[in-house]
């Protein structure tokens, strides 16, 4: 499908991988956007970089609303495809009401027998200056408010390990879970071992094991906004759940509050 696409001209090809990679090969047309430039500072990198800052990436990647955009990643595993719906995401939140994610990413494309370049390509500046439509996104105070109201499922997307308090990132200041919240490892989304997602019943299997009831918000974290924003990704977009939401800052932002939040599963 980007393969027609692309030849027919119009759509926006976005590489989130890094720049040595891009360097190397990437499909032809692509713009480089390495992932770090949709982050936060090292401190705290699940959350949203300033609008100034995302104004000069979209700015400079000849993104418009209207642009038809396709995001690619590696297409290793869920960890690297998460890049991509952490992305994909940002863009959505500014107003790209044309967004798509390359399954499988630039491996998939190259296990096609696809051509690729290591040409830089860049494209026509836009002048567009987007708004930040929150409504995808929970803030640390809008998480503190739904906890144990009913109103709302949190899931962790992260590997048991952190979920059960036995390890934890380095940015965090605590180990262990929000109260409340089920471990939902984003990985079991994905054919095995693989960046590839499962078929949509199997979203749907593993998605319904958070029990969320209709009407209730389901948040999605992990440790900064990113194997959670798999989860928010296969939700909200592929299998159209309402009222998902994604806590960017996640654990690091939580444990750095300047009071103490309470966590569950600290060792």
């Amino acid at each position: 499908e980007l393969k027609t696409l692309a030849e027919a001209g119009g759509v926006r090809i976005v590489d989130v991988r890094d720049a040595e990679a891009y360097a190397l090969q990437h499909l032809p047309g692509a713009v480089s956007a390495p992932y770090a430039r949709w982050r936060g500072q090292p401190a705290n990198p699940g959350l949203v970089p300033p609008l100034k800052d995302l104004t000069a990436l979209v700015q400079q990647l000849g993104l418009t609303p209207e642009q038809p955009t396709v995001l690619v990643y590696t297409g290793t595993d869920s960890t690297d495809f998460a890049t991509a719906a952490r992305a994909y995401c940002t863009l959505k939140s500014l107003g790209v009401k044309d967004l798509s994610i390359l399954h499988g990413g630039l491996n998939a494309w190259r296990g096609a027998g696809l051509a690729v370049s290591d040409q830089a390509a860049r494209a026509r500046r836009s002048d567009w200056r987007p708004s930040f439509n929150p409504q995808w996104l929970a803030t640390r105070a809008q998480v503190r408010q739904l906890l144990g109201n009913g109103q709302a499922v949190l899931v962790d997307s992260r590997p048991a390990p952190f979920y059960q308090g036995k390890i934890a990132h380095d940015a965090a200041k605590a180990r262990g879970t929000l109260p409340g919240a089920i471990n939902l490892d984003s990985d079991l989304y994905f054919e095995l071992g693989s960046a590839v997602l499962m078929d949509k019943a199997s979203l749907e299997g593993e998605a319904d094991a958070a029990h969320a009831e209709p009407g209730q918000t389901v948040v999605t974290f992990c440790n900064a906004g990113h194997w959670s924003a798999t989860d928010w990704f296969v939700r909200s977009e592929l299998l159209g759940q309402p009222n998902v939401k994604l806590y960017a800052g996640s654990v690091i932002d939580w444990s750095q509050a300047p009071q103490a939040l309470p966590m569950v599963n600290e060792p």
